[in-house]
């Protein structure tokens, strides 16, 4: 409860915001990616300017993810080692006590 609640306080302000920033800012804008001829047609696209922002926000974030991600994967790599040996440590706890249990005739 308490989850969706804060993404509820985080995304609902988040979105109200992007979407004014989106009608906003419809007006064309040209990005050059040739710092020494900007006038170069084959390098130079024109969007709206909400495009050019919500594709930055979309790249820092996938980017953002992916860096976690690969700098997390030593951690998620020990956790799947400690419950591997978590598994085997159980397996043998219960093939132990399998062979310690009095059987049904010696009981008799």
């Amino acid at each position: 409860m308490t989850n969706r609640f804060l993404t509820l306080v985080i995304a609902l302000p988040l979105a109200v915001i992007l979407i004014v920033l989106s009608v906003a800012n419809r007006s064309a804008v040209s990005v050059t990616l040739d710092p020494f001829n900007p006038g170069n047609p084959a390098l130079t696209y024109t969007a709206p300017l909400f495009l050019w922002v919500l594709g930055a926000f979309l790249v820092g974030i996938v980017t953002g993810g992916l860096l976690i991600w690969f700098t997390q994967g030593r951690h998620r790599k020990l956790a799947r080692k400690r419950k591997a040996e978590a598994d085997a440590l159980l397996t043998r706890a219960k093939q132990a006590e399998a062979k310690n249990l009095p059987s049904a005739s010696s009981l008799s």
